[in-house]
């Protein structure tokens, strides 16, 4: 496997200013995906995401930083770097979220990339690349039954 990116394609129910509320905006993140999310959403933007309760000293703090936040088109961020360092693409993944209009509804286009650029040893790469891809084939059908509720909400 090469192990580069990661790359998924759904069709929403939904205006793609819908989904992009929901896919930048702190209070629909929690929803579908962390536990907890604080940030701002706007380039440059920085917060954290939480898995787990965050009072725990398990939970994951995982800092981001957004990249682009062009409504409704386009968000992307970077994610998985440490805590007090700056996202770069050699110490940071890249999330993007295209969102295409199509029908009534919205094309969503997924990829994360910057696995092969953090220069992780081979098992540590595959580890995390296969980490990830069970993580969105979890979180992204989660988005789009999000999406349906809040949609069909009176």
């Amino acid at each position: 496997m090469e192990y580069a990116s990661i790359e998924r394609e759904i069709h929403i129910e939904a205006r793609p200013e819908v989904v992009y509320d929901v896919i930048s905006m702190p209070e629909h993140l929690r929803e579908w995906w962390p536990d907890e999310a604080d940030l701002e959403p706007v380039p440059g933007g920085t917060g954290v995401i939480t898995f787990g309760d965050s009072s725990s000293p398990e939970a994951k703090v995982v800092p981001l930083t957004v990249v682009e936040a062009d409504p409704p088109r386009r968000f992307s961020f970077r994610w998985a770097h440490e805590q007090g360092e700056v996202a770069t693409p050699a110490t940071s993944l890249l999330v993007t979220f295209d969102l295409v209009p199509k029908g009534a509804g919205t094309l969503l286009r997924f990829t994360e990339t910057g696995f092969r650029e953090q220069g992780w040893e081979a098992a540590v790469l595959e580890e995390q690349y296969l980490d990830h891809v069970t993580g969105w084939d979890h979180f992204l059908p989660r988005l789009d039954a999000y999406v349906a509720r809040l949609v069909s909400a009176p």
